[in-house]
């Protein structure tokens, strides 16, 4: 082995000393954006605390929790959260539906967020006691405009069903007669 080998070995442990510094910088960079993203979300939490308290007992869909993950994420509920967006400037509020994820909102301010987000609660609160006395007047029979309605639609279905068994019973009696015919004919030949 020549000094030149041996300086060529030493050389490459070095590189790969180095490349191994770098990664570890690249990887301390990753994990203080992502704690930063954490704690831009625990900023946005703290912003909506009143919001928290003031949601009734009774309603428990709602998340409102900063998760780890790859983003980090704020869950309002089960389909909409807040993330960072990639430049890691701007809060992006979204939501998850059947046709693709929508942008509710974006901005850099947390203010403006936390506006959105409370704006999205209260609509979502609204939407379920709608939901609530929907059942309720469903099962209930509801109000007199309600029954006629209902009774309308009863009687829709109720003519329907009718004229079918009416077409079932005019087939049994041709079916009959035919077998009558047939067996006349049968007695005659």
């Amino acid at each position: 082995m020549t000094s030149e080998e041996g300086a060529a070995v030493l050389d490459l442990q070095q590189a790969i000393r180095d490349a191994r510094v770098v990664q570890a910088e690249r990887d301390d960079v990753i994990v203080e954006l992502r704690e930063s993203e954490r704690i831009r979300l625990v900023l946005l939490a703290e912003a909506l605390q009143g919001v928290f308290d003031d949601l009734p007992d009774e309603i428990d869909e709602f998340a409102l929790a900063v998760l780890p993950g790859d983003p980090p994420r704020f869950w309002v509920d089960a389909t909409s959260f807040v993330m960072m967006s990639r430049d890691k400037r701007n809060y992006r509020f979204v939501k998850d539906t059947r046709l693709g994820r929508t942008v509710l909102a974006e901005d850099a301010e947390v203010d403006v967020i936390a506006d959105a987000v409370t704006r999205y609660v209260a609509e979502r609160i609204v939407q379920r006691e709608r939901a609530l006395e929907a059942d309720w007047i469903a099962g209930e029979g509801g109000s007199q405009a309600f029954a006629g309605a209902h009774s309308a639609e009863q009687f829709r279905s109720a003519r329907g069903t009718l004229w079918a068994l009416a077409g079932f019973g005019m087939g049994v009696i041709c079916g009959a007669f035919l077998l009558l015919v047939y067996a006349w004919i049968s007695t005659e030949g």
